[in-house]
């Protein structure tokens, strides 16, 4: 049997709070991330689950969603492996800027072709597609195969990182995958077959929160 393997946005962060481009920047999380990740860590000890191991970004927003997470499950000593392929989408030049100011310079349109197409990529920055080719393959090389032996495994990351995970897990279309959010601090539960395949999904929270 394989194993399983989750997947959780980090708690709010100061600059989703702020209405900020975050990117690579790395600000910290809020109270009410905090908060977030405190109740994910909580649903997933309730839903009682053990990891073998965890996998997160470089990114501090992350790292500590990550940190609070295995702390609520009983295991804060879990060996965690931290890689800069699992960081959020880098947003170039809009990094560290007002999302309504980033519309006012280049106009409704073009922000919102940056932020949901597929492959379209805002200057100096990465594109959906850019991110998931790096996602993809340290999934398949690193993840995949540590959930296939049976082990079950919590990936702590960002929207745009694991919305190219969900994509290939869920078989999403690329028009489906840019109207997809994930919500802050919500698990999502993936039992895989061996042919790596979503045998089942589970979401331990309110999606609805999503943005």
């Amino acid at each position: 049997m394989s194993g399983t393997l989750v997947l959780v946005r980090h708690g709010q962060s100061e600059w989703n709070l702020k209405n900020l481009f975050t990117g690579w920047k790395n600000p910290g999380l809020t109270e009410q991330g905090l908060k977030e990740a405190e109740e994910g860590g909580e649903a997933l000890h309730a839903y009682g689950i053990r990891f073998d191991i965890a996998f997160t970004s470089v990114l501090v927003r992350a790292e500590r969603t990550c940190d609070i997470i295995l702390d609520k499950v009983g295991q804060p000593d879990l060996e965690t492996i931290h890689d800069e392929a699992l960081n959020e989408r880098d947003y170039g030049d809009l990094a560290g800027l007002n999302k309504d100011d980033a519309r006012e310079k280049w106009g409704e349109e073009q922000v919102h072709i940056w932020r949901r197409s597929y492959d379209v990529s805002p200057p100096g920055g990465e594109s959906l597609k850019d991110t998931g080719a790096r996602v993809w393959p340290y999934y398949m090389m690193e993840i995949l195969p540590r959930v296939l032996a049976g082990q079950k495994v919590l990936v702590a990351a960002h929207g745009n990182s694991l919305r190219s995970l969900v994509m290939v897990l869920d078989r999403l279309t690329r028009d489906e995958v840019t109207g997809l959010n994930l919500a802050t601090g919500v698990p999502m539960v993936y039992r895989l077959n061996a042919d790596s395949t979503v045998a089942s999904k589970e979401v331990l929270g309110d999606m609805s929160k999503a943005h």
